[in-house]
């Protein structure tokens, strides 16, 4: 396992008075207790996390100078460590003070900041992951979104994929992890009919999720979300809080290729874009084509509660 690295009181510290943000353009790497522009981020082509995708990680945005539902990540990322049989030599208040200096050191109001536990690798190249020495990383870079501005103003075209998403029973998908082999392959069918992303099936051959993002359709008002073998999503979660504040209907069950395509509405959800419309899947519209009022209403609310501070955490620039 990692040794233990210094207290953060002895780590480096930060004149953020003097930082020469020429050094960081595109955003701040954290790796072996040091800040890095991301260009020097790098791990060794012998880390697990490469070579058999060992490893997991979390991913929190920046808004307007504020995480969103940090705390939630926060959860879910040592959950997932802790389930893998993973260290990392950092605690909760720590692992704060890193994504929060990586987001301050770069300058971005708005950033996409990931948190990385790698299995690392072996200093004998054993085979047994329990000589692994786990390796942690965080970066902040620029806000993406899964949606360009275009495709949320008028909603995300998506095809439905055959491809079958990972069962859970094979890899548990509440642990956030790169196994993405399903979802590429995914993405290359919805690109070869001519949409701009995709959603896969479970092993029942019902939608499970899309590359990087749940998914919602919304019919007579209600909205229902897959649940067997997909991530629960932060932003998921968020739209089941947001809908018990303003009293609208939310489950989590089957959705089948049928039904998604008898739906009212469809949205997806990702930390990296928030609440998104789709309304077109397999080039025929999602009722009549446009971006529906829920969604909106929804997306709307969203974007509202990123002020709200029981719902985000100030970035100390």
């Amino acid at each position: 396992m990692t040794a233990p690295m210094t207290k953060l009181s002895a780590l480096p510290a930060i004149d953020k008075c003097h930082i020469d943000r020429r050094r960081y353009p595109h955003g701040v790497a954290f790796m072996d207790g040091q800040y890095l522009p991301m260009s020097e981020a790098k791990i060794s082509v012998l880390d697990w996390g490469l070579l058999h995708s060992d490893a997991t990680y979390d991913t929190v945005h920046v808004w307007n100078g504020r995480f969103f539902r940090l705390e939630l990540h926060l959860d879910r990322f040592f959950a997932g460590i802790e389930r893998l049989h993973m260290r990392i030599p950092y605690g909760r208040e720590e692992l704060t003070s890193i994504l929060n200096n990586c987001v301050a050191l770069s300058g971005h109001k708005s950033a996409y900041v990931e948190m990385i536990c790698t299995r690392g690798s072996s200093p004998t190249f054993s085979r047994d992951p329990r000589q692994a020495e786990n390796r942690f990383i965080a970066f902040a870079v620029p806000f993406g979104s899964v949606a360009n501005k275009e495709q949320l103003d008028r909603g995300l075209h998506v095809a439905i994929s055959e491809t079958v998403r990972i069962p859970p029973n094979s890899v548990d998908p509440s642990i956030k992890n790169y196994h993405w082999l399903d979802l590429v392959k995914g993405l290359f069918d919805a690109y070869e009919s001519g949409a701009e992303t995709a959603l896969i099936l479970d092993a029942n051959g019902n939608i499970a999720e899309g590359p990087g993002f749940n998914v919602f359709v919304v019919k007579n008002g209600s909205l229902k979300t897959p649940e067997f073998g997909v991530l629960p999503g932060i932003t998921r979660r968020t739209v089941f809080d947001l809908c018990s504040e303003i009293g609208v209907p939310v489950t989590a069950g089957d959705v089948s290729t049928a039904e998604i395509k008898l739906a009212d509405e469809v949205l997806i959800t990702s930390t990296a874009g928030g609440i998104m419309p789709v309304t077109r899947i397999d080039g025929a519209p999602v009722g009549d084509g446009n971006v529906g009022s829920v969604t909106r209403h929804l997306s709307d609310l969203y974007w509202r509660k990123h002020d709200h501070p029981a719902w985000s955490t100030a970035v100390e620039y």
